[in-house]
Formats: structure tokens, sequence, C-alpha cells
């Protein structure tokens, strides 16, 4: 009997209708003969209303405080989901992310999972149930609640697929898979059939919204099959799986943008040995995520490094730069939120000269200026402000001939 692993996200259990719409998906999915392990994330805003609601109670939220106050949506998710499947007649247990045996490290609200022992959901499968598991949280080495960030119920998912060696992953979410672009930027967007895990780790990267970042990096690896598809309706979605090195690769499989990054400059830096590496030694110590990276030629024995990193993180990231100004030698920390990301995406880049050319052209012509650039073998991303990004995606997908 195959054993497939599905994931609803907060809209697809946003309300009591939604729910018992995923009860039914669920029922008939098992009626067609296969073994379900369902993981949902917290209904609609839950997750964005609680965060609210501490920061109305207190300007200090403890890590571990904020972690087993986050975590709670999603077990409302999983007893109402088990409720719903009863009333369909589907034996049911929902487990937490301890109870579904995800172990985490000590590093609260963004851990990383360190081992999965799922005898508990191996049992439940085995006595004819189906396992409803809270997504985004475990439990850490030293027994306290952790959650894995924002959107990592699509990461608690492939991991379980993983371990547990499901047949497929169904990540199921408000779209109806991975399009070319932001639909709602580029109306004339395509869905992609097929995607690449690197082309799908890129494009996670770059912020495309569909799928979790470290969940498709944790696909990648353990080569969990993946289908990217809408709970609302049964229409075929995008699958993410391995390259095919077989067929000629499209040069370019998508423009994303993302609009959560923020810049910070380290202006005046001595340009020597050592001052690069103690600056983001620093900003990985306290787990700030650093993107694009530019160091301007020296000039007079000094230069300028600026880097993007999620908006999120921007007051801890000029926190952390501000306290090593004196002690680098460099001259001030400044920050711009006013910027966003274009990205090209395509596995046939690797082997079709003109595409870098192609981008900046595009650009040039729109009169879009170009802040900072970052590239991959398969990626072309810049930086540019953020009242000009809507219009760079749209000229892009045009330049690309993506429609």
């Amino acid at each position: 009997m195959p054993l497939v692993v599905q994931k609803y996200g907060g809209t697809s259990v946003g309300d009591a209708d939604r729910i018992r719409a995923v009860a039914d998906h669920v029922a008939r999915t098992r009626r067609a003969g296969a073994e379900v392990i369902v993981v949902v994330s917290a209904m609609g805003k839950t997750t964005d209303d609680l965060i609210r609601l501490a920061g109305e109670v207190s300007s200090v939220q403890p890590p571990r405080e904020y972690d087993m106050l986050v975590s709670s949506g999603e077990r409302i998710s999983t007893a109402l989901l088990c409720m719903a499947l009863a009333e369909l007649g589907v034996l049911a247990s929902s487990f937490t992310g301890s109870q579904a045996g995800i172990v985490t490290d000590t590093d609260h609200t963004k851990a990383k999972i360190v081992d999965i022992r799922a005898g508990r959901l191996t049992e439940a499968l085995q006595a004819g149930k189906v396992p409803v598991v809270a997504g985004f949280q475990g439990v850490s080495t030293e027994r306290d609640v952790t959650t894995l960030g924002r959107g990592a119920s699509d990461l608690t998912a492939v991991a379980l697929a993983a371990v547990l060696g499901a047949d497929v992953c169904e990540i199921y979410t408000d779209v109806t898979g991975v399009f070319s672009a932001d639909p709602r930027v580029v109306p004339d967007a395509h869905k992609l059939s097929r995607v690449s895990f690197e082309e799908m780790l890129e494009i996670a990267a770059a912020g495309g919204r569909v799928l979790h970042l470290r969940s498709a990096e944790f696909a990648r690896n353990h080569n969990v099959p993946l289908q990217v598809r809408s709970s609302f309706t049964w229409e075929p979605g995008t699958w993410i799986v391995e390259e095919d090195t077989s067929m000629e690769q499209a040069v370019v499989t998508a423009v994303i943008h993302d609009t959560s990054q923020a810049k910070v400059t380290v202006g005046g830096v001595p340009d020597k040995p050592g001052i690069a590496a103690r600056l983001f030694r620093s900003l990985a110590d306290v787990s700030v995520n650093v993107d694009d990276i530019v160091q301007n030629a020296s000039v007079h024995g000094t230069t300028d490094i600026s880097f993007t990193v999620p908006r999120t993180d921007l007051k801890t990231a000029v926190e952390v730069a501000g306290r090593l100004v004196e002690d680098l030698g460099a001259d001030d920390v400044t920050s711009d939120e006013d910027v966003a990301k274009v990205s090209v995406i395509g596995a046939g880049m690797k082997s079709h000269p003109g595409v870098t050319a192609t981008m900046f052209e595009t650009l040039a012509e729109e009169g879009i200026n170009i802040d900072l650039i970052s590239t991959s073998t398969i990626r072309i991303s810049c930086i540019v402000r953020m009242e000009d990004v809507e219009r760079a995606v749209r000229a892009l997908h045009r330049a690309f001939e993506l429609a």
C-alpha cells in the first residue's frame, strides 16, 4: 500500500468549512488505497494573531516562550481535523511535533531537525489510523518546545516523508502549483508541470513563496518526490523531481521577486584580510542569514561592504554591525528597507550564453537601476528599488518569452 504525506497550509484549514473539505480530501485518498500522514499549519492568520498579541503584552519575548506560544496554533488544527475525519468514519490521531518524534537543536524560532523518532506514527498507521501532525515544531535536545521557522510546516512534511519512505509528499496550498512568475504581478504567467530540485531550491531562495527553502533542500538531499497543488481543486499541480538530463532544458524557467529583503552597508571598512570574516561570523553567530554581498573596490585603503538580509533580521544585523564599527575601524552602518530582489532562474542557463546580457538590457530599457548582483549556475539576481520590482518582473517575463 503506497504511503502519502499530505501537508495543508493555513489557508487550506482557514475555517470550519475548509477543515471539513480537507478531511474529505484525506478520506478520498484513503479510499483510493493509500496510507496517509497529514501535516497541518495553524488556521488562517492564527500565528500572525499570536505574534501580534505577544507584542501587545510585552516588548520582551524570550525565544523559549515565543516558541511555546506560536506552536499552539498547529495543535488546534490537528485536533479539529481529527474530529472532522471522525465525522467521516476515518480513524485519526493528532500529534504535536514532540509526540511525532521530531527532535531539534536548541536554536529557538529557527531550530534545525537533528533526528526523527517516528515510532508512534508507525504504530498509528499499523492500527489503521491517519496520523495528523502539527507542522513547524519539534522538541529540542533539552526537551523544550521549538519551532522550525515561519512556513516550515513544509519541512515537517518532507522530513517525515523522507524518514518513513513515503511514495510522495503532497504540499497543498492556495495556488495550483509553481508558476513562471507571481500571477498577481504577471497575469499571463503559466503553471509549470515539472521543476527540478535545483530550480526549486533557487526559486525558494529567491523569494518564491510556494515552498519553504529548507523543505526543498531536504527533499533534494533525500530524493523525496514532491507535488505542489491546490487544496481547493483536484487539478494536477507541479512535480518537483530530479533534473531530466535526457531532455533539453528551458533557458529560463521562472522570474521570481522578493520584497522581504533589506540592505545593510558597512562604510569605510579597512581593506585588509579578516575584516569581512569577522563581520559575517558575528552575524552567523546570531543566526542572521546573509544573502547577496558586494564589496566595492578599495579607495585610499578603505571600502564599503553591502549585503542583504531578511527584513525581519534587519534590526539584529544593524545592531551587530554597529557594535563592530569601532573594532573593525569602519566609519558607519546604514540600512535601506526600500529594496527588492528580482531573479531569473532556469536549468538551461548552464549551457546557454546571453541570459545575463538579456536581463541587464531589459532592465536598462525600463530605466531600472541595479544596486547589487549575485549569481549561481542557474540563477541571476538583482537588487532594485521596491517601486521598480513589479515592472522588472513583467519586463523580464516578456523578454524571456515565458507567457
